[in-house]
């Protein structure tokens, strides 16, 4: 069920713009290479300039297929390249070479895990389709001195656009699934998802609703280059077409923009439907047609799927279904964990440090796993001295603390900092005589049946072992002589 913002239903449909990794444009030859000096990559088919010809990039062609594979889509075995009419500045032919009635990528669909209350749960968005198309150019206002210029490096630049159903009804869900898109098309490598250099563009269409009612007018706000300004946007919006129809207003189908600064969004221009466009096949392209044996062998090629490695991750390692998705979600990770998981052999232990307090440490130092100070190894040395009971969990993190200064391996600094557990009985039971000697109220509550105090003799028992007592052993040993 929806969940209810005011009384109204939330609905939400994506479509991103992946640009594509080739290095030449899908129609030309053209480079794609970011950043280069305005319109020196661009050449006359880019141009539009009379007696030009576009020419299919087998490249992204194949990125596409990748993309379907990796989502479980229908791959079409003959698909159809439309002109999209519309004037903009930056659009040298007056129309765009763009995919309509049959798109190359036709359903699959993104599973990802969203927190809820204090439950974790399994979302999955339907993706309608996936198609193909050129990218424009750029304008380019320079206020200062009132003029405004054309940079046509970007016109032409391969694009895979990834159209979904509208499944989403939260801001938190939509930014789950962005992420979880993301994750996939860097992942197979066909988008390097730089949102700022416009590598992954999303555009989210949102609507609100009565409970019962039909889909309400959606406006699509336009260009998010961050998933934190994706889920500002998307609040506002909905806080706004609300307070619209509440003030007896009707919502107008528009294009809008979201400003960061002033956290609102505002309308850029009416939406246009695909009439408006007058779409109608490009005479230009002939039908693009795939056969299975292409697929097969785009298939064979490409590296293991998140899903699948997920899927692998629970069965070999038996970790739970939410571990094995949160430790794919780049394969610098999932490297490092297995790496960690074999040399250890406790694959449980290695995902909570993993998940815990290696993440935890990486966002504050703002690093990737691949900067991390402490090694897959030394992770494993860690989690193997934890699991011989050479040291407690507190001092684990002592240990963990001086691997990331770098201040030496794994044994070494357990002997320097002098955290290694006291596991000989004969002294543990001496302390513990000692303690309960000078606790004669806690023993006397404790079997006259108050659990509880237990703790006051757990404590004072850590005290005097200096921390070095195993924690189980001590309880083991308490309730033997306790009885």
């Amino acid at each position: 069920m929806s969940k209810l913002v005011q009384g109204y239903e939330v609905v939400i449909g994506f479509e991103t713009h992946a640009q594509l990794s080739t290095n030449s444009k899908i129609f030309s030859r053209a480079p794609t290479a970011f950043g280069a000096e305005a319109n020196t990559q661009a050449c006359a088919v880019d141009m539009a300039l009379p007696g030009t010809l576009p020419v299919m990039n087998i490249g992204a062609v194949e990125r596409a297929i990748e993309f379907g594979l990796a989502i479980n889509a229908h791959i079409a075995e003959r698909s159809i390249f439309a002109r999209k009419n519309y004037f903009y500045p930056d659009l040298p032919k007056g129309y765009q070479i763009s995919q309509f009635e049959i798109p190359v990528v036709q359903g699959g669909e993104v599973s990802f895990f969203l927190e809820e209350g204090k439950e974790t749960v399994r979302k999955t968005v339907r993706l309608e389709r996936a198609h193909l198309e050129e990218d424009a150019g750029k304008s380019l206002h320079e206020d200062f001195i009132g003029q405004s210029g054309i940079d046509l490096n970007r016109a032409g630049t391969p694009l895979l656009e990834i159209v979904t159903r509208p499944d989403m009804s939260s801001s938190e869900e939509a930014v789950a699934y962005a992420k979880e898109l993301h994750k996939i098309v860097t992942w197979i490598g066909i988008c390097d998802g730089n949102m700022q250099e416009g590598s992954f563009r999303c555009d989210a269409n949102v609507s609100v609703r009565k409970p019962g009612e039909p889909l309400g007018t959606r406006r699509e706000i336009k260009n998010l280059n961050s998933f934190k300004f994706m889920q500002q946007a998307i609040d506002y919006e909905v806080r706004w077409q609300i307070d619209q129809i509440e003030d007896g207003h009707t919502i107008q189908q528009a294009t809008v923009l979201f400003d960061p600064d002033t956290g609102e969004t505002r309308a850029m221009r009416t939406k246009e439907d695909a009439a408006d466009y007058r779409y109608f096949p490009d005479p230009d392209l002939p039908p693009l047609v795939i056969g299975r044996d292409w697929v097969e062998r785009v298939k064979g090629e490409m590296a293991e799927l998140p899903r699948v490695m997920a899927e692998r991750f629970v069965k070999d390692y038996a970790l739970p279904e939410y571990d094995a998705t949160q430790l794919t979600q780049s394969k610098a990770v999932a490297a490092y964990f297995e790496a960690t998981a074999k040399a250890c052999g406790q694959a449980k232990l290695a995902s909570n440090w993993i998940m815990g307090e290696v993440s935890r440490r990486l966002n504050a130092s703002e690093l990737s796993i691949e900067q991390a100070p402490v090694s897959a190894a030394q992770l494993a040395a860690l989690i193997g001295r934890i699991s011989d009971n050479t040291i407690s969990n507190n001092a684990a993190r002592q240990v963990f603390e001086g691997l990331w200064n770098q201040e030496g391996e794994v044994d070494a600094i357990i002997e320097a900092k002098g955290l290694k557990q006291m596991n000989d009985t004969g002294e543990l039971e001496k302390i513990i005589d000692e303690v309960l000697a000078a606790n004669p109220k806690n023993v006397e509550e404790f079997k006259a049946g108050n659990a509880k105090a237990l703790n006051g003799l757990v404590g004072p028992i850590m005290k005097a072992s200096k921390g070095k007592a195993n924690p189980g052993q001590v309880n083991a040993l308490l309730m033997k002589k306790l009885g």
